[in-house]
């Protein structure tokens, strides 16, 4: 690592962060138009970028994980993060040699024969060296990076003290993002990196799932070799599907290629299982005889069998256009946030998604999903990690499609494979009944007892917004204040040091010791409120 000292490591990230919240709080005081905004949140993502560069470990990993957030990041941020690439220095054989002697207990020439003391690839979390058996056998040793764990634990403490600021401090509506949550999230994805073991486990289950299929290779494993810092798997080489002139070498047609890895990937979306979080070129490849090669599996994702339930019957609502029952099935993946405003959902949902799917060809699918991430910001809504990692998922693999079948539209390409994969199901039964929901003569008597009380909903509703709105704003209001006194606090204290006055920095410290109590307690009343207002309402 580039910086050795764990208080310099954190002082750095620590002073990032305040800088960043001075100046939106600066920006939001000064009330700046958004052209303004969109140039400060481009400062701020190349500020970020380039600590995450020189910092190294696991920063660079969180930003890669941010860099997909797009549904609670802004536009312009998030384009500083897009190319982010987990690249650093290799560490030194010593270090690493000194590992693998640890993990397996002894010389590490007791279990292979040789092995290449230059890293074929580097990451922040692990690196990969190639080795050969005693038998012979090729392999990819995957090795955890020397010291990775320290490193983790101060900057995971590092942006718990962060996540806390933020989430009393930052004047972000309460309710819209949720930073604990965020945080836990995070946590979760870069300690599964961290735990050798779990990728071994989905590693082990993709062999499985996928050990009738003749058209994918996953690499073999070596469970013996392997431990919570150590991966051992067969060693694999296949052309890059951005390779153009490698790709000619291939025995079947690009469409044939292209048609393959949907079939390899659609029912990882679809079905419980895991599914393969990050796949770039790098871990998806080909072999010269037609083979989808699958690589890498630090990074994946688990729909569970409830979550797929849920999940497919958000797409039969959909189709189906009954966007109560959608809003129900967000609501149980864990879309919503507590104060989401179900009905409220709805009607935005059918007003949304009011277009036909037969128009859907003819959108201009990059703009509508900068669209959809704009409507996502402005709404009580928090796509849970792991279904940001399947959004990832489905657009690299629809990005490597156009690149390998420029001439063919994906939608046309994946419709007879989802129409397979449909007609293989056992709840089509159920999609019929929901698609039969969605026709005229349902959907009145469905609505009927709904319209009658209509009147009496839009009232409640339109109460319920006024006073949420007036109680969110008055608080605001005094949290600027709050913030503003203690700014002037702080000033003063800066001032009575400066000139050695002992009256004129007391009296700043005091100033900001109240002013920075009010503001926690407005913090507090605005967050209960907000929280707690529909209840208070109906007693």
């Amino acid at each position: 690592m580039k910086v050795q000292s764990k208080f310099i490591r954190m002082t750095k990230v620590l002073s990032l962060a305040f800088t960043i919240f001075l100046q939106i709080y600066w920006y939001k005081l000064r009330r700046k138009p958004e052209s303004e905004w969109e140039k400060l949140w481009g400062k701020i993502g190349e500020r970020f970028r380039k600590t995450l560069f020189e910092l190294e470990g696991l920063l660079i990993k969180i930003g890669q994980i941010l860099s997909i957030r797009s549904d609670l990041l802004p536009h312009a941020f998030i384009k500083q993060m897009e190319d982010l690439t987990d690249h650093v220095p290799p560490s030194k054989w010593e270090d690493i040699e000194k590992i693998l002697e640890k993990e397996w207990g002894g010389s590490i020439y007791q279990h292979i024969e040789s092995i290449e003391k230059e890293a074929i690839a580097s990451a922040s979390i692990g690196e990969v060296y190639q080795a050969l058996l005693k038998n012979g056998t090729k392999v990819a040793v995957k090795v955890q990076r020397p010291n990775i764990q320290s490193i983790v634990q101060i900057d995971f403490r590092t942006l718990g003290m962060i996540i806390w600021f933020a989430d009393h401090f930052v004047p972000v509506p309460k309710g819209f993002i949720n930073f604990q949550m965020l945080y836990k999230e995070l946590r979760e994805v870069i300690e599964r990196e961290l735990d050798f073991a779990k990728e071994l486990e989905a590693l082990q289950s993709f062999s499985n799932r996928f050990s009738d299929h003749d058209t994918v290779k996953i690499p073999n494993v070596f469970p013996e070799l392997c431990t919570k810092k150590v991966l051992v798997m067969e060693w694999v080489e296949g052309i890059k599907l951005t390779d153009v002139e490698g790709l000619k070498q291939v025995e079947i047609s690009r469409k044939e290629i292209a048609q393959k890895l949907i079939e390899l990937f659609l029912p990882q979306w679809l079905e419980p299982g895991y599914f393969h979080a990050d796949p770039h070129p790098g871990n998806v490849m080909i072999s010269q005889e037609g083979k989808i090669i699958l690589l890498d599996f630090g990074m994946v994702g688990k729909i569970s069998k409830r979550d797929a339930s849920y999940f497919q019957a958000l797409i039969e609502a959909f189709l189906a256009k009954n966007y109560k029952k959608a809003v129900e099935c967000l609501a149980q993946l864990g879309f919503l946030l507590p104060d989401a405003d179900t009905q409220a959902m709805e009607r935005l949902l059918s007003e949304l998604l009011s277009f036909q799917m037969s128009e859907l060809k003819n959108m201009d699918l990059l703009a509508l999903k900068l669209e959809m991430n704009d409507i996502i910001q402005a709404l009580p809504i928090q796509v849970p990690t792991s279904f940001v990692f399947l959004a990832r998922s489905v657009g690299t693999i629809e990005g490597i499609l156009r690149n390998v079948a420029p001439e063919e539209e994906p939608l046309d390409l994946g419709k007879p494979v989802f129409m397979d994969w449909l007609r293989n199901q056992s709840n089509k039964w159920t999609f019929i009944w929901q698609w039969l929901q969605s026709q005229p003569i349902f959907k009145v008597l469905h609505s009927a007892n709904e319209f009658l009380q209509t009147p009496q909903k839009l009232e409640q509703l339109k109460e319920t917004e006024q006073r949420r709105k007036f109680l969110f704003i008055t608080q605001e209001n005094h949290k600027k204040q709050m913030f503003q006194l203690l700014l002037v606090g702080l000033m003063g204290v800066g001032f009575g040091l400066y000139v050695m006055n002992p009256f004129i920095w007391k009296i700043g410290v005091g100033i900001s010791a109240a002013s920075f109590v009010a503001y926690l307690g407005a913090s507090f009343k605005q967050k209960k409120w907000v929280k707690y207002m529909p209840e208070k309402k109906r007693v």
